[in-house]
């Protein structure tokens, strides 16, 4: 079992940039799909990114396409979401995830993935 830590969230203005990590604690993702999805309050959670890390393509929500890029490092074994033009529609709990069996079609569905970081705030201030 694999097991996720997030880290990089915080504050920053509109406009702003943040980096975001996920590694696999005493693991590697090879051989697994890692995803990113966020959950702002009262709003259902929602697909941001995703990796395929044997592969190396990535997958984009459209409301963050062209802003935020997704790359591995495989020397410190993780998943970063780089995250550039920040508005406040991105203020969320972000979520990494991984999962070894997904299907191509289902890199945006967070119920396909079996395991979950705790996720780290991303405010963004107007």
């Amino acid at each position: 079992q694999v097991q996720l830590v997030e880290s990089g969230g915080g504050t920053v203005q509109t406009g702003g940039s943040l980096r975001l990590s996920c590694a696999a604690n005493g693991d590697t993702f090879r051989g697994y799909w890692v995803g990113w999805f966020r959950q702002a309050p009262g709003k259902e959670r929602e697909f941001v990114a995703a990796i395929r890390w044997n592969a190396g393509y990535s997958y984009y929500g459209d409301s963050v396409k062209g802003r935020f890029s997704l790359s591995k490092d495989n020397a410190r074994k993780t998943v970063d979401l780089q995250m550039n033009g920040l508005t406040p529609e991105d203020t969320a709990v972000y979520y990494c995830a991984a999962d070894r069996h997904l299907i191509l079609s289902s890199y945006h569905i967070g119920s396909q993935y079996d395991y979950w970081g705790q996720g780290t705030q991303v405010t963004v201030s107007s």
